[in-house]
């Protein structure tokens, strides 16, 4: 005897692409923290590594391995969202790339990150909350990256 179980209705399978959204994520930290290391480096050598107790001294470089580390994790979130609500296009997912930025600054940024830094005791510790316009810049500009190299490879991945 023999029995055969077929799966009816939805399979539970996200259209968007992980590898796309590590892809962009990567991309989208690295110029950011570009950005970080031009304008503000105490954020990237001293605040983002002391998130993990990595710093004092200041270190850059680990600031960086973490920072990256975060956009890749975030881009999967990033092609999650696209997949869920269907987004197509490369203008679309660069707009959203953009908002998801923006939200990562005032999730993150502004109200974890002040939090997180105090609690662990860091040096770096900012003001709560921390609206701070050139975090904004930094977010927008990995999230337009982000959502373009999204928008750029999720086909081809």
């Amino acid at each position: 005897m023999s029995t055969t179980t077929e799966a009816v209705g939805s399979t539970g399978e996200l259209r968007g692409n992980w590898q796309a959204g590590v892809l962009g994520g990567v991309a989208g930290a690295l110029v950011m923290g570009g950005l970080v290391l031009a304008m503000s480096p105490p954020v990237l050598a001293v605040a983002i590594p002391s998130l993990y107790g990595l710093a004092p001294p200041p270190n850059p470089g680990v600031g960086m391995v973490v920072h990256v580390s975060h956009g890749a994790v975030l881009g999967v979130v990033f092609a999650a969202i696209v997949g869920a609500a269907g987004i197509e296009g490369a203008t679309r997912q660069v707009g959203l790339g953009v908002a998801w930025g923006v939200v990562t600054w005032i999730g993150l940024a502004a109200l974890v990150m002040p939090v997180w830094l105090s609690v662990v005791g860091s040096p770096a510790s900012p003001p709560f909350p921390n609206f701070a316009p050139p975090s904004l810049l930094w977010h927008a500009v990995y999230g337009a990256v982000l959502g373009g190299v999204y928008a750029a490879t999720a086909d081809r991945l």
